[in-house]
């Protein structure tokens, strides 16, 4: 609204109270060189009048009144309806900063706002609005307000930010496009805890099905002798070698040297262990069934409730010189071939040796109470001091016996 000097002097004469609606003047101003917390004053009287009325509102001394685009008004008539105009206490004009007073203002503040991040040693250029794509995000946090968070910058003038610019790259991407795109040769789990570290939930749980579906399946596959060769020969002598669980099925074994090898709950069925030498191997539970042991040294060894079930173990020496007896109490061996055994002094308690053929075996001071020797074939053992009590015979064939066995031996 532009007045004529006539009209002027007529609009300064008229009394306030007279004043209507169409001839008041309503401006924002703000503190000089800022764009926000602005007041909506109402534009009376002469300039020293909007000068003290400024004073009030930001509690400041104000002296000096200027434009959007830096001018010194020194007359109230310059000023217009709806300006927006920018108090100081006497300093020179500061320009303000963009401010986003509006969601459109912000959208396009934030596009045409480029920011420069220093991440690890790596610069990375981008806008605001990418940065804030995650509302609930760290950098979000960081970069919706400019300086809230006093983030420190380099010489250049770019944010610095800890950490590996290598797993924040597809980060950034992401938060660009919307898409999880990851070069080769950089490793999932490192971007999945840059991911975490930054907040971004969304793109955390995309990373994990990935990760979960770019594992390959838990291989079972048997170990080979040559694999089982190799990792024999990269361990020293003295190493105990633990070999829980593993999977030896159908494995050539023969003739290796497997001593004092852990070898507890194993698949070694089917294996091919003839000749092996096993002194104080740990086969507690594994599963020997349908393996063939012939001629192995077993001195020792402990084969708690192992399934040796259809195993054939001709010829194999249990008896240690040092007195370091074999264990196999509650072993499964049904079926057994045993024939001509060195088993002095063997713990075969409460094991089931049903249709077993244990001929010729030497079993003096073995410990066969509640041990089940069905139709088991014990001609030509030599039981002397053996402990059969609770044991069951039924079906037992002890012919050609060596020495003879005592009724007090068994139950009768």
């Amino acid at each position: 609204m532009f007045y004529s000097n006539v009209e002027f002097k007529q609009y300064k004469q008229t009394p306030k109270s007279h004043i209507t609606p169409s001839d008041m003047r309503r401006v924002t101003l703000f503190v000089n060189g800022t764009s926000h917390n602005g007041k909506v004053v109402a534009v009376y009287g002469t300039l020293a009048d909007l000068l003290s009325v400024a004073s009030t509102k930001f509690g400041i001394k104000a002296a000096n009144i200027y434009n959007g685009k830096g001018g010194l008004i020194d007359d109230i008539a310059l000023i217009r309806d709806d300006d927006v105009l920018y108090i100081s206490d006497g300093d020179s004009f500061v320009d303000p900063p963009n401010h986003p007073d509006s969601p459109h203002e912000f959208h396009s503040w934030a596009h045409t706002d480029w920011i420069t991040l220093n991440v690890g040693g790596r610069r990375f250029t981008t806008t605001r609005s990418t940065l804030v794509k995650e509302p609930e995000s760290m950098l979000a946090h960081m970069f919706r307000d400019k300086d809230v968070w006093g983030n420190k910058q380099d010489e250049q003038g770019a944010y610095l930010i800890d950490r590996s610019p290598d797993y924040f790259e597809p980060i950034l991407n992401y938060l660009r496009h919307g898409q999880l795109i990851i070069n080769d040769g950089i490793n999932l789990l490192g971007v999945l805890e840059e991911a975490r570290f930054f907040g971004i939930e969304r793109l955390a749980e995309q990373l994990e099905g990935v990760i979960k579906n770019s594992q390959p399946p838990e291989d079972h596959s048997p170990i080979s002798r040559k694999e089982f060769v190799r990792f024999l020969l990269a361990t020293p002598t003295k190493s105990e070698l633990r070999c829980q669980g593993l999977n030896f099925s159908g494995a050539d074994l023969s003739r290796l040297d497997l001593r004092y090898i852990n070898f507890k709950m194993a698949n070694l069925s089917r294996c091919n262990l003839t000749h092996a030498n096993l002194c104080g191997t740990n086969l507690e539970r594994a599963d020997l069934s349908n393996a063939n042991l012939d001629g192995a040294n077993l001195q020792g060894v402990k084969m708690l409730c192992t399934n040796a079930e259809g195993a054939s173990l001709k010829g194999c020496n249990f008896e240690d010189p040092a007195g370091l007896k074999a264990n196999l109490e509650g072993a499964n061996l049904k079926g057994v071939e045993m024939e001509g055994s060195q088993m002095t002094g063997i713990n075969l308690r409460v094991a089931t040796l049903k249709n077993a053929k244990l001929k010729n075996c030497n079993l003096r001071g073995a410990t066969l109470a509640g041990t089940d020797l069905e139709n088991c074939d014990l001609s030509g053992c030599d039981l002397q001091e053996a402990n059969l009590r609770g044991s069951n015979v039924k079906g037992a064939i002890f012919e050609e016996m060596l020495t003879p066995l005592h009724m007090s031996q068994s139950v009768r």
